[in-house]
């Protein structure tokens, strides 16, 4: 349209930075217009010209697989090798990741029945998305760019909170603050479902994981919508063809259940301060990978039905305006939202009872400490080595692996997100007695971390899986109860394996300590990096 051009071209030339987003959007804009345009012009002649070569490469396509696999491992070895010579610390998490791995190969259902293609470009895309996030400048600042957006989207809510709540709501951070978030973000995604855009966001997403995985159209849709619903809305996408799924897309419809989060509660983790572009990053990698690793461990036995995206249909909602979307969205996180609430109230409350009796039983052998945190933090600790987290944050980041496993994702996020709070604002460090090491984490700590919770996969998530699935499906409710725990320990690795990723290619900001320490004061704005550096004197 001219007038919206000329509205942007008036708006880049009054300032530019202001109006980068709307430049974004016209942009994608043009570009789908010039699409749709080529293909419903031309779109059959250029399918005709290139009809021979597509052929070609389908006749050729065993030694073009294995050109492409050991070209891309040769680069991948080559950069390993220049890249790790800087940051040997990185070579912690990437033979972590290969570890990982093994050992869900070896604890396999079929072992020898496993197809690599999927695994293989499944972990190709996840590595993919990770190099272009987190080490490419102009990709860090497209996702920082969409998590700095998606903050401002957030702190709308604000108004309706401080109106329903009163001016004080932050004084009650969780209840008034966070969990408003999910009725918006619900009643934002429930529009978007109405106009159609999220129906063909998935649709198209699940076309590029189902040519290059080679997943059933089911199991590719189901990934898809992970990104953006969670774990009981993504079912209903395939809900008239559940029936005919194989074990092995049921196992994989679960594993991406788990190893993803929705985005409705997306915008609640972001409401404790968690860092937006690993949050993102984090739901864009763990679709891929779920599927990746679903494969791996419950590989396909069978042939799928539904090997095609065209024979499959998004059902379009049956709401008469945005208004009345906007409305039943909002209505529908209201279960949601009381779920979450009662479930923190239960957990934290049987948390402190458990912590209670096993300090009783500690102090019987003058252990007054011992606590379920504590335990965990033993437990978990070798996992948080290999995915490349420092030694004196082991324990922490094991810590909060186990309460978001054995509790829920919420409970670790709060916790991280006080640590975080406690480092910036400089916080004096508290060590503790029995470990040794500080309630601070460090940056490079925090963004592995971040990465190793965003997932649903915690035991109070198996009977939400089974009700919401089981329902759709009544006759295989047996079948889903024999398979559900492998998917559920499939989707912590989802989420342990996103993490690795994160850690092999994170890159700290270099502090130059002797001019850092010769300009502290008393006033110093970064009392985290100071820190840092006076641990190393």
């Amino acid at each position: 349209c001219p007038g919206v051009t000329g509205y942007m071209i008036a708006a880049l030339i009054r300032n530019f930075q202001r109006a980068v987003t709307l430049l974004v959007i016209w942009l994608v804009v043009v570009i789908y217009n010039i699409y749709a345009l080529i293909r419903d012009y031309y779109g059959n002649d250029i399918c005709h010209f290139m009809r021979p070569m597509f052929k070609r490469i389908a006749n050729n396509m065993f030694w073009i697989q294995w050109v492409f696999v050991i070209l891309v491992v040769a680069g991948l070895a080559t950069w390993i090798a220049l890249d790790t010579s800087k940051r040997p610390e990185q070579l912690i998490s990437g033979a972590g990741y290969f570890v990982m791995l093994l050992g869900l190969f070896v604890t396999s259902k079929y072992p020898n029945q496993v197809k690599w293609r999927p695994v293989f470009w499944g972990l190709f895309i996840q590595v993919c998305m990770g190099m272009i996030i987190l080490r490419t400048q102009a990709g860090f600042d497209a996702f920082n760019w969409l998590g700095s957006l998606a903050q401002t989207f957030i702190n709308y809510t604000n108004a309706g909170a401080a109106f329903l709540f009163g001016p004080n709501y932050m004084d009650h951070f969780f209840a008034f603050k966070v969990l408003p978030i999910v009725i918006y973000f619900s009643a934002f995604i429930s529009i978007l479902y109405y106009l159609g855009a999220m129906q063909w966001l998935i649709l198209k997403i699940a076309f590029i994981m189902q040519i290059t995985l080679n997943t059933s159209a089911t199991e590719s849709m189901v990934a898809a919508g992970n990104i953006f619903v969670g774990q009981t809305e993504s079912p209903l996408l395939i809900r008239p063809y559940i029936d005919d799924l194989t074990t092995s897309e049921l196992h994989a419809v679960m594993t991406a259940g788990f190893g993803t989060i929705a985005g409705s509660v997306l915008g609640a983790y972001l409401g404790f301060g968690i860092q937006a572009v690993y949050v993102i990053t984090a739901c864009v990698m763990a679709s891929p990978c779920a599927l990746a690793v679903s494969k791996l461990v419950y590989p396909e036995t069978k042939r799928s039905k539904f090997m095609q995206t065209s024979g499959l249909v998004l059902e379009k909602t049956e709401h008469r305006n945005i208004i009345e979307a906007a409305f039943v969205g909002a209505s529908q996180a209201i279960p949601l939202v009381l779920n979450i609430g009662g479930n923190l109230v239960a957990f934290l409350s049987l948390l402190a009872a458990i912590n209670g009796f096993l300090g009783w039983f500690g102090g019987l052998m003058d252990c007054p400490q011992l606590s379920f945190e504590l335990i965990c933090s033993y437990v978990f600790m070798p996992l948080t080595y290999l995915m490349g987290i420092e030694w004196k944050d082991c324990f922490k980041a094991a810590e909060l692996i186990g309460t978001k496993i054995f509790l829920n994702e919420f409970i670790a996020y709060e916790s991280l997100a006080g640590m975080i709070k406690a480092r910036d604002n400089g916080t004096i460090p508290q060590i503790d007695p029995i470990t040794g090491v500080t309630n601070w984490v460090d940056e490079r700590t925090e963004a592995i971390v971040t990465y190793a919770l965003c997932g649903f996969a915690n035991i109070g998530s198996l009977g939400i899986m089974l009700g919401g699935l089981g329902s759709l499906a009544p006759q295989r409710q047996g079948e889903m109860a024999k398979i559900v725990i492998r998917a559920l320990i499939a989707g912590v690795f989802v989420s342990i394996l996103n993490a690795c990723v994160a850690g092999f290619l994170y890159i700290p900001r270099t502090i130059v300590c002797d001019q850092m320490l010769a300009a502290a004061n008393w006033t110093y704005s970064d009392p985290s990096r100071l820190w840092q550096c006076c641990s190393t004197v």
